[in-house]
């Protein structure tokens, strides 16, 4: 039976694993006459280099004693160049290990078990956690849910590290948190699975954006600018915040260059692609679409902004009439009940 390099490191980390967790006494695992040993890159840290000098006795019928393995519990400087990481990157994993207090200290291992599982590489793995050092203080168990997770969300292997690389913060959101933006992607705005699966491959940080702002964003794309689910998605609309949308939308808009389209979606201009509206820096915007000066600009976006202020202002001076409102009522119900109770009482 032939077995792929990749196929042996994987069964050996699922071995290391789920000895770990049961034992500290290991047994090979056996495929014919084949035993699989942690020697891979990939695999070789989950042992100290002074435990891998038993490798190198074997016995006629080529069965290694392991026995006098022990797994590490605890990081240090030669364990992180076992792993794979240069001399430099271990001093500087190892750094900041160090300075972990309490219970993180203790997931700091475990927590790159799981990052290698992925199948990060050591450089990778460094500028993940240098990008998310939260990643430190959470527990294997949880990073493995999460992973499995947004695995069942479509993300399949190669998209799955992309975004993890590109937004490692993702492994620091609850699953039910992550569930409940799939649901109100699916349910409130109308996305297709298929769709959330791209938005949640391009765009991860929805998962920690406020659900009312979210929302906000999508009622204002779809009605007022007249756009559907799938130009959004193409677009990458929710990578963009509401500000720099209603600007570069209304600042379209004052120039004659976008039209709300009507109930049958038909509009006298042409309008252009949410895609060209929102791709590139400000001064692609303002060159290929708007076709104005950063001057112009600038002197909207101030004007956008104190009106967006006043809007809130008034807003919230709504908001708190209707509380006052709602408070002289329940009073009046209450004293109302008061005076039936005292009359009940004579």
């Amino acid at each position: 039976m032939s077995i792929s390099s990749a196929n042996i490191s994987t069964l050996q980390v699922l071995w290391w694993t789920m000895g770990n967790a049961t034992s500290y006494v290991f047994s090979p695992l056996k495929f014919g006459r084949c035993y699989l040993l942690p020697l891979c890159t990939g695999c070789r840290f989950f042992y100290s280099s002074t435990s891998r000098g038993t490798l190198k006795s074997t016995q006629p019928n080529h069965e290694l004693n392991l026995l006098s393995m022990q797994p590490v519990t605890e990081l240090s400087l030669p364990s992180l160049v076992d792993m794979g990481f240069t001399d430099s990157q271990a001093e500087q994993l190892y750094d900041a290990t160090s300075k972990l207090k309490g219970g993180a200290a203790k997931h700091a291992l475990s927590t790159l078990t799981a990052l290698f599982v992925l199948g990060l590489n050591p450089s990778n793995v460094l500028k993940l956690l240098e990008k998310c050092p939260e990643l430190y203080t959470i527990k294997e168990s949880q990073i493995q849910q999460r992973i499995a997770n947004i695995r069942k969300l479509g993300l399949v292997e190669g998209s799955l590290q992309r975004v993890v690389s590109h937004y490692p913060q993702i492994l620091t959101v609850p699953v039910k948190t992550v569930k409940n933006v799939v649901v109100f992607l699916r349910e409130k705005c109308l996305f297709t699975a298929q769709q959330v699966t791209e938005i949640l491959r391009d765009s991860p940080a929805v998962v920690l954006e406020n659900m009312g702002q979210l929302e906000y964003k999508f009622q204002y794309v779809y009605f007022r600018m007249g756009v559907k689910q799938a130009e959004m998605v193409k677009s990458r609309l929710l990578r963009f915040t509401l500000e720099e949308v209603r600007c570069r939308h209304c600042f379209l808009e004052r120039r004659g260059l976008y039209q709300t389209p009507d109930k049958k979606g038909q509009t006298v201009i042409l309008n252009p692609k949410l895609a060209s509206i929102l791709k590139g820096d400000e001064d692609t915007f303002l060159t290929d679409v708007a076709n104005a000066s950063a001057e112009e600009y600038d002197v909207l976006k101030r004007m956008m902004k104190r009106e967006w202020w006043e809007e809130e202002q008034l807003q919230g001076t709504i908001e708190a009439n209707d509380d006052e409102e709602e408070e002289d009522e329940e009073d009046e119900e209450t004293g109302g009940g008061s005076g039936y109770t005292r009359r009940r009482k004579k």
